[in-house]
């Protein structure tokens, strides 16, 4: 194995999270390459591990002002992703991976002259644990909902960040039920629920009115405190893997069914 910095060559994996044979991910559209001409220039590092020529990991982070917290000078680590299904190029998870992208990535962001790096976890133990990330030596410095706030200073005295907070969330509208998207581009998951739920209300013609909310510029995501999420009505979907098409379009179905009452 080898920790490489992205190349054009796996461009289209990292696109797709290296889950290129994943029929899921057709649904994610276009947005992660469109956030990645944005942010090539603007700081975005990109480190993959390889295997036989094979991505099998990432890790892709940025600096602090392009990620949900409040501060400067600090990376953000958006994702790390090591590949575990048995499709596509198989199970590379508990071959210390995720430690060795994570590493390199510090000792490319201390080169920097960083103050620290921050990362999010998970509070319940599925992917990108706050957990694991404990035990690598960062500590917990915030907490919205289910994504904790994981810090490492790397300069002595240096404030740890906090997450941009909610503000506001979308109103119900009189007569139409609107459903609105909150949509960076960074992350493909969040990606898919976006297009499923933007078909999904396009069904339902004039009574449903999809909005899309661009959080990736910084005035927007500090007005909303909010960076990606779908809401129907001032109700959010849930956390987890996406759901389904049929699952956000049943969701839609019984919001139009009670405001018609």
């Amino acid at each position: 194995m080898e920790i490489v910095d992205l190349m054009e060559a796996h461009y289209r994996t990292f696109f797709c999270c290296l889950e290129d044979w994943s029929e899921d991910m057709k649904d994610a559209g276009v947005h992660k390459e469109r956030w990645f001409q944005k942010m090539k220039d603007q700081g975005l590092r990109v480190k993959l591990a390889v295997v036989d020529g094979k991505a099998c990991g990432m890790i892709q982070y940025t600096p602090a002002e392009y990620s949900a917290t409040e501060g400067e000078g600090y990376y953000f680590i958006h994702c790390i992703w090591v590949h575990g299904y048995k499709q596509g190029i198989g199970n590379f998870h508990k071959r210390g991976i995720g430690k060795a992208l994570l590493q390199a990535a510090e000792e490319d962001i201390r080169a920097r002259d960083q103050a620290g790096v921050a990362a999010w976890g998970i509070s319940l133990p599925f992917w990108m644990k706050a957990s694991w990330f404990r035990k690598q030596g960062y500590r917990k410095v915030d907490k919205n909902g289910m994504a904790v706030l994981m810090w490492k200073p790397f300069k002595e005295g240096t404030e740890p960040p906090r997450w941009i907070k909610e503000k506001k969330r979308p109103a119900r509208e009189a007569g139409v039920v609107t459903v609105t998207s909150f949509l960076n581009g960074w992350c493909p998951a969040q990606n898919i629920i976006h297009e499923r739920a933007r078909r999904a209300a396009q069904e339902f013609g004039d009574v449903v009115r999809f909005k899309e909310v661009d959080t990736f510029d910084r005035c927007t995501l500090c007005e909303w405190g909010i960076a990606d999420a779908v809401y129907i009505d001032d109700k959010r979907l849930g956390w987890g893997p996406p759901p389904s098409y049929e699952k956000i379009k049943n969701k839609i179905a019984k919001r139009v069914k009670k405001a018609k009452k």
